[in-house]
């Protein structure tokens, strides 16, 4: 059986075509899909919109990315671009895997979709940013003396993937509502003290939250505190 010139379906697999036109290429297809995933979500993200968006016809679009799913690979390694890597050579891996995961959650929240989908983009673990990221995190595990670097890793990201997911769908609905976060969380305060008022945990918890003026801060610390708690675990698993 003769083999298949393109045996893994994945844009890095492949060559990057020669821009057909000054303006097209696809540093500037995946810019301009980047901004259209930020501001209109993934569901209003399609070739033709994203073409007509470039001023381009969709064919030129094909010659460079050829499927949507291609789109979101280029698109989700492109952000991870923008994370700090994991220093190499740490002596405190605790510092390092809280920065990482900072790191990461303050570019899911840039851009909401992307926790959303890193499940769904196929081979995207193939691109060059994640791939440094990646390989940033499994040194910094290694050389911590982790038995089970790749495992620590998973448990991790787990953790920073969950907690962004929810959080940027948060910050999403509050966008939508056109109010600030402050705002919003005011408008809903009432009710829900009042649905609550018989449950002794959530009462309390929902007093405690209106207490507090700044949203961010409660966000901020309910991420902190899991992480603490995560990275505690995981230091339970380094040989004593």
């Amino acid at each position: 059986m003769a083999a298949r010139t393109n045996p893994i379906p994945s844009v890095w697999a492949r060559r990057q075509p020669e821009p057909d036109q000054p303006a097209l290429s696809r540093a500037a297809i995946v810019r301009e899909a980047i901004a259209m995933l930020d501001t209109e979500g993934i569901d209003a993200l399609s070739m033709r919109k994203l073409a007509a968006r470039l001023n381009a016809g969709a064919t030129s679009l094909y010659r460079h990315v050829a499927t949507k799913d291609e789109l979101m690979e280029l698109a989700v390694d492109e952000v991870f671009g923008e994370m700090a890597l994991p220093p190499t050579g740490s002596p405190d891996w605790r510092a390092a895997a809280t920065g990482a995961a900072e790191a990461f959650r303050a570019t899911a929240l840039r851009h909401p979709w992307l926790s959303s989908v890193l499940g769904q983009a196929g081979l995207a673990y193939l691109g060059p940013n994640l791939l440094s990221f990646s390989e940033r995190l499994g040194a910094l595990f290694t050389t911590a003396g982790f038995p089970e670097p790749a495992r620590a890793i998973d448990t991790l990201l787990a953790f920073v993937i969950g907690m962004s997911t929810t959080e940027a769908a948060w910050l999403t609905t509050v966008a939508r509502s056109g109010e600030t976060e402050a705002e919003f969380i005011a408008r809903l305060m009432p009710a829900a003290l009042q649905a609550t008022a018989d449950y002794t945990h959530l009462s309390g918890a929902y007093a405690a939250a209106a207490a507090t003026p700044d949203p961010v801060e409660i966000r901020n610390s309910k991420f902190s505190y899991g992480l603490e708690v995560v990275l505690d675990g995981l230091a339970l698993r380094l040989p004593r």
